[in-house]
């Protein structure tokens, strides 16, 4: 909303342009720009970065939920991943792990 002066805030005008520009250019296109952006901080910033970040992002998260959000969230990625990849997925994996290369088999 323009003030009394007919002056749009930085919010606005940002606002606006935004949409106008949403409009303008498709999905692949913010793909696009999004993966090279990605690029560029990975070039930049490094590994140590990601790792930072994701430390910090994990410590806030677990400071506000409790352990029913994680078992919520848990089974929703199970039963998603059970739907996609099927029974045998499971029985693969679990196969997998029962000839690992344990540190602790003599």
């Amino acid at each position: 909303m323009a003030d009394k002066d007919n002056k749009m805030s930085h919010s606005e005008a940002g606002k606006l342009g935004g949409e106008k520009t949403s409009k303008e250019f498709d999905k692949d296109h913010y793909q696009e720009i999004g993966r090279e952006g990605g690029e560029k901080t990975a070039s930049e910033k490094g590994k140590e970065f990601y790792e930072e970040i994701g430390k910090e992002g994990g410590e806030k998260t677990a400071s506000e939920h409790d352990r029913e959000y994680y078992e919520e969230i848990g089974k929703k990625g199970g039963d998603a991943t059970a739907k996609e990849k099927g029974k045998e997925f499971y029985e693969d994996i679990g196969r997998k792990g029962g000839e690992g290369n344990s540190k602790y088999e003599k």
